[in-house]
């Protein structure tokens, strides 16, 4: 049979004709480049709005006197004033030392029993969920609720504490949260208490990561659990306990919720961090200038631990 000449050119036309009307539609659309700006340009407007705008503006203030209680007085330019009195100022330095002492203690005991407690789950045991379960609920409490809850937990007249205290024959008339020598260690163990979990899963994450050969390989060698743990299981899990250790000492140093619901800085000022001190600054004392020096100065600190450490991480893995 002959083809049918109108069928053949119909299709002929259809065919030529497709590629104009698709090279048509791809020229009224819009390009892939536009179309990622439309997605990523609100959060782009949010980074700025809400990171870059005040960062660039707090920076501005730390050179002036101004006061966030006088909006419609006139600024005066000092210069490098304000960090030469946060330099300068002695309070200051002690309230450093008390975030020192914050720190090293807490981030310490986090680390230790984090990775103790990482060690027991890591082994399959009878309850495993439950008690995974239980131990991360701490960390899934808001600090507001926790230093609440641990406020009255400490309160001298009806806390639990000091019942269990006098339980085991100690003395049930002292107060844990205004005691100037128990006061520190109180928020050291309320976030040692929160945080931990956290240390645990990262940790945990780690132990699990470990190929099971090198252990068959030490095995093999006869190796005793005590080499094995300082041979294969610390030097494989130190990335993460650098992690760790990197991510709780950026949030502690800035630690203002807890400690501010457990002591607000008292008794005195033995439990005033330096975020503490900040918001007496900025908000009773109104000293916005000031206060925005010392926010500076803490940055800086922050991000130089930081640099510190994401460096020394880099060596440890490349080893």
């Amino acid at each position: 049979m002959r083809p049918d000449p109108l069928s053949s050119r119909g299709a002929g036309s259809e065919s030529s004709r497709a590629p104009a009307l698709f090279g048509r539609g791809r020229g009224q659309g819009l390009s892939d480049k536009t179309l990622a700006w439309l997605f990523v340009g609100p959060t782009v407007l949010l980074l700025l709005a809400f990171n870059i705008f005040p960062l660039l503006w707090t920076i501005w203030l730390s050179f002036t006197n101004y006061r966030a209680n006088r909006p419609g007085a006139d600024s005066v330019w000092m210069g490098i004033a304000n960090y030469k009195r946060v330099l300068n100022d002695e309070a200051l330095w002690e309230h450093m030392q008390v975030t020192a002492h914050f720190l090293c203690w807490s981030i310490s005991l986090q680390l230790l029993l984090g990775f103790g407690l990482a060690l027991m789950l890591n082994r399959k045991f009878r309850s495993h969920s439950f008690w995974s379960t239980a131990i991360l609920l701490p960390m899934m409490l808001a600090p507001a609720v926790v230093g609440t809850f641990w406020k009255y937990f400490f309160e001298p007249q009806y806390g639990i504490f000091n019942q269990i205290v006098g339980f085991f024959g100690g003395p049930t008339t002292f107060t844990m949260l205004g005691d100037t020598q128990l006061s520190p260690w109180a928020i050291v163990l309320v976030d040692t208490w929160m945080w931990t979990p956290y240390v645990m899963l990262l940790l945990l994450a780690g132990l699990r990561s470990i190929p099971p050969y090198l252990y068959e390989a030490a095995e093999i060698d006869r190796a005793s659990e005590w080499t094995k743990f300082w041979r294969v299981t610390l030097p494989m899990v130190m990335p993460f306990i650098l992690l760790a250790l990197l991510f709780r000492t950026i949030e502690n140093f800035k630690m203002f919720d807890l400690v501010d619901n457990l002591t607000n800085g008292g008794p005195g000022s033995v439990t005033e961090l330096a975020s503490i001190s900040l918001k007496r600054e900025a908000f009773e004392k109104w000293r916005t200038g000031y206060a925005s020096a010392f926010a500076i100065i803490l940055f800086v600190a922050i991000y130089g631990l930081s640099l510190v450490a994401v460096r020394f991480l880099e060596k440890v893995k490349q080893r």
